[in-house]
């Protein structure tokens, strides 16, 4: 279907009959729907009106004015029957101009008497059509002189839900502003000039291909760069006064009602008509609104953002070429800013809603609309920055059952010996053997000797006590950092890589189960999971000391090679303490580091360590995950922060929201004495005890994702008082609490439960 026939359906002959309608037409087109709205609304006037579709009509229910607006462009589709003018009720087209603002022209939300309703008559500066810096301070200074700052909060409101007045402010350029109606009637009639729109649409569409090129050659070269985006908005005098007036919690208010009121009219413009085409300033609008710092905020996600996601999501592509140019010119924190916006609104979008096999997640406009909002800023980043490209690690497949055999991946040598030593561990190694695919299916768990029903929590203790075995630091496959807490591979581990595989299905098996699990691996270990090398910035985590070393070296100012004296051999300590050696380049003792090649063996120095040095464990623990991940779309659909999310949950407890998510059995409820006793003493836990409490009841002591509100614990009545100690289970996340008769011995009882448990059940 042509592009004429999706926004022209109406079966009005002097609309239809043209393949692209005159200006004329189009202003006659408003013209009727402005009729349609004020017959909705106010009605003709005729006491004994027949009109079903108008308000006048005996019986008809009164409309609120977003409804009327929608209303009033179905009758305009269908060619509905419009009453006369009866009465002074319905204003010809000269007199509504002045006293109600059109439905696409002026852009207010609320159309007959919406100023006077929503701003009480005092000194409100009508006489200001569109904002500037200046002007908003010398509001601003008259308000603070009479501590009365509702002037400006009426000036804000007005200006920020008229798209055309939010166009028109904040230029920076020097031309004369239209201070009057009639002189801005005619600024907007220069800017519908068709040379002009043929002009910028032309420069819009060059900008969008441009900016599609580089973003398809990125991967390539970053060494073509766009050149600067040219937009009529002061960006930086937008951000200055955001600055001055978010902090003043009216003003907050203030814009975001105004984004309220204006987002149902430009989803109007950018559906009905081609506004970005006959005005690319209408871009103004999204620069202006995406600069405010408060987006992320409960309220505007709530209430405002989901509409403007929407709206902006439904600008033409040489718009959106044009907005991602400009964005790619933001600094990372705007950038940032930005992208956590979107990724807010879509995880409180996912958490306020339920979803099922009738109701995807793939199927809610806000999500849909969001991510591609997300995707702008992607692009953004991508146009802006140093792509991390150049330094792909090799893919290595994931062997299939018949290319894997038991002697492969215990090694020759083992399965070759009389005896060999038992492991208890390669029965789910022989699993991945016998059939890799087996990995991907519901893994249920049952110990031996232990009654128990794997609901989740049984595998969660399974999985646990695996990774207890494996980061042991007797059996020296890990080194362990205690100043950041965090394991990293052992070069001189003596263990087979089988072991090193092992882990990987263990961490691929945790997202396949939804199992979160207590792993303390830096950043960089899910980025090589993802394809990419360790780099100099990974050591921030990895190896902090190494990294404050390597940054003085950058940073000194002396002579390096005189003063530091270091060449391009390092040395290392193995698994007992002997030191060892390795030459970063071909004799590399013989080569002294200087400022000039100090970059390099910064370089060299990262990649030996993060890559080269652990080269044989880190691959045998990448296939075993991919054993489980291969056929997944993981890699593509997931930044490294997010994949350690799936498999380590959140770090952020909130107990309050577990507090309300938890449910009552055997005779409790959340009025009983004791569950509030209990909850006054959870939350008085600190940190440490927290997490202990929630390792007794769930078995594991992070959050899943989505927080604790998405954990549902059960507390059940076990019995009277009694010097029993609290018991769980945790393959159900349920606590056992008797009734104990004071807060005293609850607190005493329960924290040595969570102190001394360990394994499957109690001690």
């Amino acid at each position: 279907m042509s592009k004429e026939a999706n926004e022209y359906e109406s079966p009005v002959t002097f609309i239809t009959e043209h393949t692209k309608p005159s200006r004329m037409k189009r202003a006659a087109a408003k013209h009727l729907i402005e009729r349609y709205f004020c017959q909705l609304t106010e009605g003709c006037g005729n006491g004994a009106c027949t009109n079903e579709f108008c308000a006048s009509c005996l019986g008809f229910q009164p409309l609120d004015h977003n409804t009327a607006a929608i209303r009033a462009l179905e009758l305009y589709k269908m060619n509905a029957k419009l009453c006369g003018r009866h009465s002074a009720a319905f204003p010809d087209n000269s007199s509504a101009k002045e006293t109600h603002p059109t439905l696409l022209g002026d852009h207010h939300r609320k159309m007959p008497d919406h100023e006077d309703n929503l701003f009480p008559p005092r000194e409100d500066f009508r006489e200001v059509h569109y904002l500037t810096e200046e002007k908003v301070y010398e509001i601003l200074g008259i308000c603070e002189g009479k501590k009365d700052y509702s002037p400006l909060i009426r000036v804000i409101g007005r200006i920020f839900s008229s798209a055309d007045g939010l166009v028109q402010s904040f230029r920076k350029d020097k031309e004369q502003h239209p201070n009057t109606k009639e002189q801005l009637n005619t600024h907007q009639a220069k800017d519908e000039d068709k040379d002009e729109d043929d002009k910028e649409r032309t420069t819009a569409m060059e900008q969008e291909s441009e900016a599609s090129a580089s973003i398809e050659g990125a991967t390539g070269s970053t060494e073509k760069r766009l050149g600067p985006v040219e937009v009529s908005v002061d960006i930086e005098a937008v951000r200055r006064v955001y600055d001055r007036l978010l902090s003043n919690e009216k003003m907050e208010s203030a814009f975001l009602n105004a984004l309220v009121y204006l987002t149902p009219n430009v989803e109007l413009d950018l559906t009905y008509l081609d506004v970005y085409d006959t005005n690319p300033d209408y871009l103004n609008i999204f620069i202006i609104v995406m600069e405010n710092s408060s987006l992320h905020s409960p309220e505007y996600l709530e209430m405002a953002m989901p509409l403007f996601c929407k709206c902006m999501s439904k600008l033409p592509l040489p718009a959106l070429a044009k907005l991602t140019r400009l964005w790619s010119q933001y600094s990372v924190e705007h950038l940032r800013r930005m992208m956590e916006t979107f990724q807010q609104l879509i995880t409180y979008t996912v958490i306020s809603n339920e979803y099922d096999s009738d109701s995807l997640v793939n199927d809610d406009e806000c999500v849909v609309a969001a991510a591609k909002c997300l995707k702008l800023v992607f692009y953004a980043n991508v146009l802006g920055g140093d792509l991390d490209t150049g330094h792909n690690e090799e893919e290595e497949p994931a062997s299939e059952s018949s290319e894997l055999t038991l002697q492969e991946l215990l090694g020759e040598e083992r399965s070759n010996k009389k005896g060999p030593r038992v492991d208890p561990l390669e029965k789910l190694e022989m699993i991945a053997m016998e059939n890799p695919a087996d990995l991907r299916k519901q893994l249920f768990v049952e110990f031996e000797g232990e009654q128990g029903v794997d609901e989740g929590g049984v595998s969660k203790e399974f999985f646990q006590l695996v990774l207890e075995e494996m980061f042991n630091p007797d059996i020296g496959m890990f080194t362990y950092d205690d100043s950041t807490k965090l394991f990293w591979y052992n070069p001189s581990s003596l263990e087979n890589e089988a072991q090193f595989t092992l882990i990987g299905i263990v961490l691929g098996l945790a997202i396949y189960n939804n199992c979160i699990l207590d792993v303390h691996f830096p950043m960089v270990v899910y980025r090589k999971l993802m394809g990419k090398k360790g780099t100099y910035l990974d050591l921030t985590d990895s190896h902090p000391v190494l990294y404050q070393s390597l940054r003085e070296l950058l940073d000194y100012e002396g002579d390096v090679e005189e003063d530091m004296m270091i060449t391009f051999q390092i040395s290392q300590t193995d698994l007992f303490g002997d030191p060892i050696t390795y030459d970063l380049k071909e004799n590399g003792d013989k080569i002294p580091v200087s400022a000039d090649n100090r970059k390099e063996f910064v370089s060299l120095y990262s990649d030996y360590i993060l890559n080269k040095s652990v080269e044989r464990q880190f691959k045998a623990f990448r296939r075993g995950f991919q054993m489980v991940t291969n056929e997944s779309p993981l890699k593509y659909l997931f930044r490294p922060e997010e994949v350690e999310l799936l498999i380590c949950g959140s770090r952020n407890l909130d107990f309050q929201m577990l507090e309300e998510t938890t449910e009552y059995d055997g005779g409790y409820s959340k009025d009983c004495r004791i569950i509030k006793d209990f909850w006054e003493t959870v939350h008085s836990f600190g940190e440490e005890d927290k997490r202990l409490f929630l390792q007794f009841t769930t078995g594991t002591d992070r959050a899943p994702v989505g927080g604790l509100g998405k954990l549902k614990m059960i507390i059940a009545k076990n019995g009277p008082d009694t010097d029993r100690l609290p018991t769980s289970h945790t393959c159900f996340n349920a606590l056992l609490l008797p009734e104990y008769d004071s807060k005293e011995k609850l607190k005493e009882r329960l924290l040595k439960a969570i102190t001394y448990a360990k394994g499957f059940g109690m001690l």
